[in-house]
């Protein structure tokens, strides 16, 4: 039985940043196991956004380390050649008055008190940026101009390409199907291949997180929901890619929209999706009915949208804890064990930061971000990490 320093599990874009993060802080035996492909699974269906507003100030302090990374992408993988597909156009997000206008002040202040560069923007300013959108009812309109998008696949798979030329090992169409134990102590894993041991398992399961549970025996809150992506196409409205992206707290939906191919826009919902009852990437479908209640919503913003066609069309899959936001360090009295699983949507932009801590806490390192806030007790303690502006993935 091959033995490793480290086995990561998921070659995703957390898994690959574990494995990058491992091998430039110095690990010389490392493995990742990944069932299918490097960035094929969750993460190749994820939109892109990047971006340091949270309601939730842990996620903040990790969406700026990890800004630094996307911002300087070769520079962080040591490859002169790597890209991560940044588009840096801005991001803006606005409410009307009612539940979600003194959350937004709040996150907006706290940024700025963080040191972030956060702008207030009048309904003039807003629609100089954005002219295709209209902001009447926009009583708090914020803009990051470090901020924009990104691709999610051309990251986890440099992040792979970094930890190969560090000396990983990674081992794709490779399952596994159990762990191996010694007590409490997690010492390997069967997998389809064969059997492995190691001195540290690093899980980054994703919406398979519940197979782990069941074999440690220990309750990992997650379930997979699936969540729609339209691309619409207006000939009258085009969203470019100087336009900012931009969030509508203001919508049923809490929308999310930014520039697709330069001229179409992409959109989708920030609230609860659908509930899957078992973990799959497959493409779900996708009614009418919701293109059209979604449609309603978009030309409420932007009003040469209403006449706008469905360009094309996916989904993606959300590993969704209770409160929205991850589980990050050890999994009950389980030893031998680091996990991260429950990123709710925020995993890619907050990936570089992310495996950089998981892979600080493997090594027994101090961690950049304290990982206390992110444990997995807090779901039997009660000191969830509520985002201001209820379930979604602007935690």
């Amino acid at each position: 039985m091959s033995h490793y320093d480290f086995i990561v599990i998921g070659a995703g874009v957390i898994g690959a940043s574990v494995a990058h993060h491992l091998a430039a802080s110095g690990a010389k035996s490392v493995l990742v196991l990944e069932r299918g492909t490097i960035g094929a699974g969750t993460t190749s269906q994820s939109s892109g956004l990047l971006r340091t507003h949270y309601s939730v100030r842990q996620n903040v302090e990790l969406a700026r380390s990890s800004w630094w990374a996307f911002n300087n992408f070769a520079e962080y993988v040591g490859d002169d050649e790597a890209s991560c597909g940044l588009v840096k156009c801005g991001y803006m997000i606005c409410a009307p008055e009612g539940d979600k206008l003194e959350p937004l002040r709040a996150s907006l202040t706290a940024q700025q008190e963080m040191g972030i560069e956060v702008r207030l923007l009048n309904r003039g300013e807003a629609r100089e940026r954005l002219p295709i959108a209209q902001f009447d009812d926009a009583a708090l309109i914020g803009f990051e101009p470090e901020a924009g998008f990104a691709d999610a696949y051309l990251v986890a798979t440099s992040f792979a390409k970094s930890a190969r030329r560090r000396g990983v090992k990674i081992m794709e169409g490779t399952t596994v199907t159990g762990v191996i134990r010694e007590g409490r102590r997690v010492t390997g894993v069967e997998t389809s291949a064969g059997r492995f041991s190691c001195g540290t398992l690093i899980s980054t399961q994703n919406i398979w997180t519940p197979e782990l549970a069941g074999w440690i025996g220990v309750p990992l809150p997650v379930k997979p929901e699936r969540h729609t992506v339209l691309a619409l196409e207006c000939d009258t409205g085009a969203y470019t890619f100087g336009m900012p992206a931009f969030k509508d707290l203001g919508s049923p939906g809490m929308l999310y929209f930014r520039s697709y191919g330069g001229s179409q826009m992409l959109v989708s919902e920030g609230v609860v999706g659908e509930t899957l009852n078992a973990p799959e990437t497959e493409q779900g479908d996708i009614s009418l009915d919701y293109v059209a209640e979604v449609g309603a919503q978009v030309a409420e913003r932007f009003p040469a949208y209403e006449t706008a066609g469905l360009a094309s069309s996916w989904t993606g899959v959300y590993d969704v804890t209770p409160d929205w936001n991850p589980v990050l360090g050890g999994a009950g009295d389980v030893e031998g064990l680091v996990v991260g699983f429950g990123f709710s949507g925020h995993g890619f932009k907050l990936s570089p930061g992310i495996g950089k801590l998981l892979a600080q806490h493997a090594l027994g390192q101090p961690t950049d971000v304290s990982l206390a806030p992110y444990a997995l007790d807090r779901f039997s303690t009660g000191a969830l990490l509520v985002g201001k502006y209820g379930s979604g993935a602007v935690s």
